[in-house]
């Protein structure tokens, strides 16, 4: 634990989370909230007709690395499938479960490696990845139903 947790890297990307606003009639929708700590992500997503994102919106409410994180996500998250998002929330798992040697392959993540050794601020920085997938879920059920 020999890092800084909160680095200079780490703050700005969470004062800098991109679509920060709810979409108004969203093809999928999902808020969770972790357990451990409080932290709360909502997401909102428009897919294209290739079942990507197409426009996202989120609303944070984390720590500073769960916020990270999510301004990691949303950076990258239009254009990306459901399997790109579980791709990607596989590799940070993994890391953070010590079986992966990088974070992922995202710009930025490796901003997020000083957290491995903070098991508590896990679940918040997998926060938003599991909101958009939880997004993705509620946009087939929908789909689904009509």
């Amino acid at each position: 634990m020999s890092e800084a947790l909160y680095t200079r890297d780490i703050l700005r990307l969470a004062v800098s989370i991109p679509h920060q606003s709810r979409l108004e009639k969203p093809d999928g929708t999902a808020e969770v909230r972790s357990r451990t700590c409080g932290s709360r992500v909502a997401a909102d997503i428009m897919l294209s007709d290739d079942g990507t994102i197409g426009q996202l919106g989120i609303e944070v409410n984390a720590c500073a690395l769960g916020q990270a994180s999510a301004a990691i996500l949303a950076a990258e998250a239009i254009g990306k499938s459901a399997d790109q998002v579980v791709m990607i929330r596989h590799q940070l798992a993994g890391f953070l479960d010590g079986a992966e040697d990088r974070p992922g392959d995202w710009p930025n993540m490796d901003h997020l490696m000083a957290a491995k050794e903070h098991k508590g601020r896990h679940p918040a920085i997998l926060l938003p990845y599991d909101a958009i997938l939880a997004a993705f879920e509620s946009a087939a059920t929908k789909n689904e139903a009509a």
